[in-house]
């Protein structure tokens, strides 16, 4: 189990680390061509998202990587399912439904792993 919870963890980590980067990096009309939720946001809240995005993705993996505060690793889990779980609640108000496809099951697998990671599979 502690390899899958490892795949996992990277996995997550690239997803958001990938996203993170992306609103880090471009402007913000330039985000809203492929996410068009960026125009309810303003341009600071969305780099705010991608720091966070980012940072969680740090958390997920060096953390348990090194041995060091190795509590921030559930911790970032649980951040980034609170992450999905707002993503989710903004695509269902602007009736993007179809983004549920991704937000549910990333924070489903979010959720697994900061409660694997709290629980049997601790650190």
């Amino acid at each position: 189990m502690n390899t899958v919870l490892w795949i996992l963890q990277i996995v997550l980590a690239l997803f958001f680390a990938m996203a993170g980067v992306t609103k880090l990096s471009q402007p913000k009309e330039k985000l809203r061509a492929r996410l068009p939720w960026v125009e309810d946001f303003s341009a600071g809240t969305v780099r705010f998202i991608g720091a966070v995005e980012l940072l969680g993705a740090i958390g997920l993996v060096l953390p348990a990587a090194t041995g060091i505060a190795v509590v921030l690793t559930p911790l970032a889990a649980v951040g980034l399912a609170v992450v999905m779980a707002l993503a989710a609640v903004t695509h269902l108000r602007r009736g993007e439904t179809q983004a549920l496809a991704i937000n549910v099951p990333v924070l489903l697998v979010a959720a697994f792993v900061a409660w694997q990671r709290f629980g049997p599979q601790a650190f």
